[in-house]
């Protein structure tokens, strides 16, 4: 058997991607959403995990059911199968991730009981950061405070990065083991990493999501004394500053819109907080391409993915713009190609290759099931 169910479970949803981990193919998606909600005909992820496999039918051969968890904390370093310590141990990390975690949970609780007889698979997107060098991974606090509360550099979209870092090799037909590359995964959520023989050894985001580039709703990197000052000014608690530096900065805080392209067109009409915004967009990619291409000791691949990486040409041109000095180039003709394969954009002869890889963390998941479970 080589289909794989791979299930992303939130709060109130549940989605979903049925797929032959050997070819790629897709042989069924779909999303559950309103989960418990007022009004919604779905009580809970249980119901909503039966309507899914009715609607998939009953006569499909699942190998494995790959399930995304958002945080592994230290204990996860690769594709891990679910029992009751493991749920248990995912449960115990929910602090560290509390929007995320819980409603992952939910749907492997939900899948666990439905499809009793199948291996279950978490593949955890902290997990290909565990590879991060201690110098990388530690904030210079107080140790036992950080060893007692879990606190240091984890890393997301790990699964993405690793696909694509994967993927950037196949292209190049140069065996990953020997390839330095930044990948850019840029979406509303946004990171970057970076990645030395197939191995992350350092990464934007840190202990949440919350820290490293400019996102649709999250600030980013910030001085923590900013935070101290803003809730001495306003009175603000903990929950109020988590809800401004989460849900109502970013490009949200500086525009009025999360969306990349309510920006981009507000700035092609010269509106100037909308041109600021994307001028600390770029600015904050720019540092963290630097900090990495000093850290890795040069550079073979930049890899752009993601809803704004892989879609966006004028801002893959200039978050660029300015970097032929370390061999970083873009050929425009490339560039502005409009195409859903891997690709190069940079100039025959480029030092360095940059490509667009579009990302595919359903993909990677259900190959990582299967890896585990034969």
């Amino acid at each position: 058997m080589s289909t794989v169910f791979v299930v992303n479970s939130g709060s109130s949803s549940i989605k979903y991607q049925l797929l032959d981990h050997e070819t790629g193919e897709r042989q069924a998606s779909g999303l559950i959403e309103r989960i418990g909600e007022p009004g919604s005909f779905i009580a809970d992820h249980t119901e909503g995990m039966q309507l899914v496999l009715e609607e998939l039918g009953s006569g499909r051969e699942i190998a494995a059911v790959g399930h995304r968890v958002v945080h592994g904390g230290s204990a996860f370093d690769g594709p891990t199968l679910i029992d009751d310590g493991v749920e248990a141990e995912i449960d115990r990390l929910a602090s560290l991730a509390p929007l995320h975690n819980p409603a992952n949970l939910l749907g492997i609780r939900a899948a666990r009981a439905a499809l009793p007889g199948v291996p279950h698979v978490a593949v955890f997107d902290t997990a290909f950061h565990q590879t991060l060098p201690p110098a990388a991974y530690t904030y210079a606090i107080d140790t036992e405070l950080a060893a007692r509360y879990d606190v240091r550099r984890y890393g997301f979209h790990g699964t993405s990065h690793k696909y694509v870092s994967e993927q950037a090799a196949v292209l190049l037909g140069r065996p990953l083991s020997e390839l330095r590359t930044i990948v850019l995964h840029l979406g509303n959520g946004a990171s970057i990493t970076a990645v030395s023989g197939g191995r992350s050894i350092d990464t934007s985001m840190g202990l949440t999501p919350l820290e490293g580039l400019v996102m649709g709703t999250r600030s980013g990197d910030i001085d923590p004394g900013a935070i101290f000052h803003i809730a001495r000014q306003t009175g603000m608690g903990v929950d109020d500053l988590d809800r401004l530096l989460n849900r109502e900065s970013g490009l949200l805080g500086m525009t009025g819109s999360r969306d990349m392209r309510d920006v981009q067109d507000a700035a092609l009409r010269s509106d100037a907080a909308a041109e600021l915004a994307l001028q600390v967009w770029r600015h904050r990619i720019r540092h963290y391409i630097g900090a990495y291409y000093a850290e890795l000791g040069g550079l073979d691949a930049l890899v752009f993915t993601a809803g704004i990486g892989e879609n966006n040409a004028l801002l893959r041109r200039r978050a660029l713009r300015g970097l032929e000095h370390l061999g970083i180039r873009v050929d425009d003709d490339r560039n502005e190609l409009q195409s859903g394969e891997a690709r190069l954009i940079s100039p025959e002869g480029a030092p360095v290759s940059v490509m667009v890889i579009p990302t595919n963390e359903e993909l990677e998941i259900a190959r990582q099931a299967i890896s585990l479970v034969g």
